[in-house]
């Protein structure tokens, strides 16, 4: 199997039933198509959820609000903040939504707002 093949299966299996209904929310908005798993740091390896590399602005699904997930333990929330930073240093826009936006419309109409 050839290296991008891995990196495309290990991006493709990350991906969450979270952010699977939000990309269908965003497409049924008519919102163009993001990139899924876009690397935007390759130094760090870091990666937005979704991403619209062409106007710079990137979402992150924040999963796991009511379990503690990663995005809400101390370690996950220092990793997440400094991601952020330095994307925010890069000139992206960073959107971060929770499970409860996502499932309210609030995720959707935030990137309506802010996607041409």
């Amino acid at each position: 199997m050839k290296p991008d093949e891995v990196t495309r299966l290990a991006a493709k299996a990350k991906r969450t039933a979270l952010e699977d209904r939000l990309l269908g929310q965003l497409l049924a908005h008519g919102v163009p198509k993001p990139e899924r798993e876009y690397r935007f740091e390759p130094a760090r390896r870091w990666r937005f959820d979704f991403a619209w590399p062409d106007q710079l602005v990137a979402v992150e699904v924040d999963g796991g609000e009511w379990v503690r997930g990663h995005h809400w333990r101390p370690e996950g929330v220092a990793a997440d903040r400094e991601k952020t930073l330095a994307a925010d240093r890069l000139g992206w826009t960073v959107l971060h939504f929770t499970g409860t936006a996502i499932r309210s419309g609030e995720a959707v109409s935030t990137v309506l707002g802010i996607i041409e």
